[in-house]
């Protein structure tokens, strides 16, 4: 992908509006009588992920007294880098980033590099490169390929119980993807289907495609596909739960459900999802999605604010725990925590099955 550039090319108006667009406790500048100032910049807002995400932030910064300054870019690279721009002029230095692209990340802390501050990516992974930039630039999030494995484990678990439902241990699954190339969509993939191989089932895709992580997306690729594919599959796996829900609307709009929930689901077919967002949780009581993965949006949350937080006080030394999660030590196999010279600046927050017997799922 090519490098997006900031532009100085940019007038005051456009600038204003954008920065205009953000909430929380606003400041005008970025001195703030000795206060700690942060900034969060949001891909998006629209994944109920992301808003628990920036929910706990929120909370966080009211509890530590800190002035927050929340921005929304609107998957929109462009608009995420102007909205840094405009912060650092006003005295922002200490960051917590959801990038729109991983791409973006190096170029981000560079400019917060020059001006001595401090920056914490979670969700959409930073670079090994961006991190090398400083000591002060980190990466508070889970692992996608872990994700992937345990919706795999997950749904084993489901066919180990119904074994008649996949004769010879042969899945004909439905793939909803998230956005294309996206490091989530990508190592979550690879994940599923390495922990399904390594469990001996054989997988046949009989349709895979994006729903750019939306659950409407996501339900009207599901009536084309039971249109086109009716009786042919057994299984449907989402990158995310908004798209999990999204394929249970379609499956239940369209005929396939069942009055006996003794297998966890009155669908025909189990759905998983990933995230464990709260209407995931209130779909598995009410016996339509099987079966998720938390992504731990409050976990991630809170070591990259936390980290930030240090840094701003003056406190942090490397090695920290923030937010709860140890720093971590060993390197994994996924970018940015595969490189030992950074893997200090790493915060893995762990992925979590969840079904109906998990812990998150009876206090949730």
């Amino acid at each position: 992908m090519k490098k997006i550039v900031l532009t100085l090319m940019v007038s005051f108006v456009a600038v204003s509006t954008v920065f205009a667009k953000g909430d929380g406790q606003q400041s005008a500048g970025g001195s703030g009588g000795g206060q700690v100032q942060i900034a969060l910049l949001m891909r998006n807002m629209d994944e109920q992920f992301l808003k628990d995400y920036s929910d706990n932030v929120r909370k966080l910064a009211a509890e530590k007294g800190v002035t927050l300054n929340v921005q929304d870019a609107r998957s929109d690279g462009a608009t995420q880098l102007t909205q840094l721009q405009t912060l650092l002029n006003q005295g922002y230095k200490y960051f917590v980033i959801v990038p729109c692209v991983s791409e973006l990340s190096e170029q981000m802390n560079q400019l917060i590099h020059e001006k001595g501050g401090a920056a914490a990516y979670s969700n959409i992974q930073p670079t090994v490169a961006s991190l090398k930039v400083g000591k002060n630039f980190f990466f508070a999030s889970s692992p996608e390929f872990v994700g992937g494995r345990y919706q795999g484990q997950l749904i084993a678990d489901y066919f180990s119980k119904n074994p008649a439902k996949a004769p010879n241990k042969t899945l004909n699954m439905l793939l909803i993807l998230g956005q294309l190339g996206h490091p989530a969509q990508v190592n979550r993939e690879a994940g599923l289907l390495a922990e399904l191989k390594t469990l001996g089932y054989t997988v046949n895709i009989i349709a895979r495609d994006t729903a750019n992580w939306t659950p409407d997306q996501s339900q009207q690729k599901m009536d084309a596909w039971i249109a086109a594919y009716r009786n042919q599959f057994n299984v449907v796996a989402a990158q995310n739960d908004g798209m999990a829900l999204g394929a249970v609307e379609s499956l239940i709009q369209n005929g396939f459900t069942k009055s006996d929930a003794s297998d966890g689901t009155i669908l025909t077919v189990p759905v998983l999802g990933i995230d464990a967002t709260q209407d995931a949780i209130n779909s598995m009581r009410e016996n339509k999605l099987y079966a998720t993965v938390l992504q731990d949006a409050v976990g991630q949350s809170a070591a990259a604010f936390d980290v930030i937080y240090q840094v701003a006080s003056g406190i942090y030394k490397p090695g920290n725990a923030a937010g709860g999660t140890p720093a971590a030590t060993t390197p994994i196999d996924e970018a940015p925590a595969n490189d030992a010279s950074i893997i200090v600046q790493c915060y893995l927050v762990p992925f979590v099955p969840v079904d109906k017997n998990s812990d998150y799922y009876k206090t949730h």
